[in-house]
C-alpha cells in the first residue's frame, strides 16, 4: 500500500499573523487593567535592566542593521536615525525608568458633577486598549512606544520598518524579557514576527483589532494609513519646522539658536528645515555664514543669495520639503506679517519658533501661529517629549483631536463616564 504524500505545512498569511496578534495583545489589555500602578512601574523598571543587560546583543544586530543601511545607500541622516551606540542605548534604558516613575494616568479623576436627577456623575481615565505602531528607520520607538502603552495601561503591536529589523527584535526580546521576570502577560507588547509589506495593510484594516493607529515616518507611509485606515488613527505628519529672527532678536542668541536647531541632529523631526529673517534684522549674513561654515547647504531666495555667496537657489518646492538632512531653506520676510503669511502656507503643523527680545512680538507669535508646538528664543530641537517633562513620546501629533503634540501617558488615554445613584428612575 502506497503511504499518502505528507501535507504540506502552509506559512499563515500576513492577516492571519496580525489577527492572532490583535487576539492575543487584547487578552493582554484585559490583564494590565487589572494591574495595579506599582505593578506597571515595578514591570518597567525591570525592563530597564534587562536593556543594560543586554547592551552587547542589541549593539551587535544594530551594527547589523547599520552596515544594510549604508550598503543599501541610506543617507547619512538616516544612518543618524537608525544608529544606537552605548551612550543613545543607556538614554533608552533610562528613559524607560523615567516612564515607570511617572505618575499613573489611569483612574485620574478629570470630572465629578452632580446631574439634575441627583445622581454623582466622574469622569476617569481608562486605557484605549490595543494600540497599533507602525514605524520607520529609528529603533528607539520600539522601547519608547512599549513604554509608554504598558504605563498608561494599553497592549501595543509594533511595525517597524525593514531597515531596523535586527535592532528592534533584539531590543523588543530584552524588553519582554524584562516584563516577563515582573510577572507581566508576555503579549501586553508584540513585535509582528513578518517584514512582508500586508501586514501594514492588515493592521490598517483591523477595525475590533486594534483599538488606534499610530503611524511614525515619512509622509508616504502617513498617507498611506490615513487613506487606507479602517481603525482611528493618531496623525504625525513631517516636521516642517520654521525658526523666524525677528528685527529685535539678540545676534548671538539667533546664531546659537539657528545653527542648534538645524545641525544638532539633521534627521528628528524637530530639526529647522526653513529660517525666516525679518528684512530688518541686521546679522543676517553672519546668521547665515553660520550655517554654511557649520556645513549646512543653504537653499535661499535672491537676498540672501546676496548675503551668502555659498547658498543655492531655492525652489518652490524647496518650502514645502522636510530635509532631515544638513540642508536648509532661507528667505528674508517682511516683519511678522511676512512670517506669518509664509508659515501659514507652508508649516506641517509640527513647529515653529521666533527668536526675538520684544515681548509683544513673542506673544503675538504664540497667539496667531497655529502649531502643535510654538516656541520663543528656544531651538525646535527641544520638540520632545523627553525635553516636555513626559518621559518619552509616541509621536508629535499635528492634528487638532484627542491629541496635539508630543503625546505621552495622558495621550494614550481616554475616559469613561461612572454614575453613582440612589435609586433614581427616569420618568417620561
Amino acid at each position: 500500500m502506497n503511504n499518502p504524500p505528507p501535507l504540506l505545512r502552509q506559512e499563515p498569511t500576513a492577516a492571519q499573523i496580525i489577527d492572532r496578534c490583535c487576539v492575543a495583545a487584547r487578552c493582554a489589555s484585559h490583564s494590565l487593567r487589572r494591574m495595579d500602578d506599582a505593578a506597571k512601574a515595578d514591570a518597567l523598571c525591570a525592563a530597564a535592566v534587562a536593556l543594560r543587560e543586554d547592551a552587547d546583543t542589541i549593539l551587535a544586530a544594530n551594527m547589523r542593521d547599520c552596515d544594510a543601511g549604508i550598503a543599501r545607500g541610506l543617507s547619512s541622516a538616516m544612518i543618524d536615525r537608525l544608529r544606537l551606540d552605548a551612550g543613545r542605548l543607556a538614554a533608552i534604558a533610562e528613559s524607560v525608568a523615567a516612564v515607570a516613575a511617572l505618575p499613573d494616568p489611569v483612574g485620574e479623576e478629570i470630572d465629578r458633577r452632580i446631574a439634575p436627577a441627583g445622581m454623582t456623575l466622574r469622569r476617569v481615565r481608562v486605557p484605549i486598549g490595543v494600540i497599533g505602531i507602525i514605524y520607520e528607520s529609528r529603533p528607539n520607538v520600539t522601547i519608547d512606544a512599549a513604554a509608554l502603552c504598558v504605563r498608561s495601561g494599553n497592549a501595543v503591536i509594533l511595525r517597524g520598518g525593514s531597515e531596523a529589523v535586527h535592532s528592534n527584535r533584539a531590543l523588543h526580546t530584552s524588553f519582554a524579557r524584562g516584563l516577563a521576570s515582573a510577572g507581566m502577560e508576555a503579549n501586553a507588547v508584540q513585535l509582528v514576527p513578518t517584514q512582508d509589506r500586508d501586514a501594514v495593510g492588515a493592521m490598517l484594516a483591523a477595525s475590533g483589532g486594534i483599538d488606534l493607529i499610530i503611524p511614525r515616518g515619512g509622509k508616504s507611509l502617513v498617507a498611506r494609513v490615513q487613506a487606507d485606515a479602517r481603525v482611528p488613527v493618531l496623525a504625525h505628519l513631517d516636521g516642517i519646522c520654521h525658526s523666524f529672527v525677528h528685527a529685535a532678536a539678540d545676534p548671538d542668541m539667533a546664531r546659537a539658536i539657528v545653527v542648534n536647531a538645524k545641525l544638532r541632529r539633521t534627521g528628528i523631526c524637530g530639526a529647522m528645515e526653513t529660517l525666516l529673517i525679518d528684512r530688518d534684522y541686521p546679522d543676517a549674513a553672519a546668521l547665515l555664514a553660520a550655517l554654511v561654515d557649520g556645513g549646512c547647504e543653504v537653499r535661499g531666495d535672491d537676498m540672501v543669495l546676496e548675503l551668502e555667496p555659498r547658498a543655492v537657489s531655492a525652489s518652490e518646492e524647496d518650502w514645502d520639503t522636510e530635509y532631515l538632512d544638513a540642508i536648509v531653506s532661507a528667505c528674508f520676510v517682511d516683519g511678522m506679517d511676512g512670517a506669518l503669511a509664509h508659515i501659514a502656507r507652508h508649516s506641517s503643523g509640527h513647529t515653529e519658533a521666533i527668536i526675538t527680545a520684544d515681548a509683544d512680538v513673542a506673544a503675538r507669535f504664540q497667539a496667531e501661529v497655529d502649531s502643535a508646538i510654538v516656541m520663543v528664543n528656544a531651538s525646535s530641537q527641544f520638540a520632545d517629549g523627553g525635553e516636555f517633562g513626559l518621559g518619552a513620546e509616541i509621536g508629535i501629533a499635528t492634528g487638532r483631536l484627542h491629541a496635539r503634540g508630543p503625546v505621552a501617558l495622558e495621550g494614550l488615554t481616554t475616559y469613561k463616564w461612572l454614575v453613582d445613584g440612589t435609586g433614581q428612575v427616569r420618568g417620561s
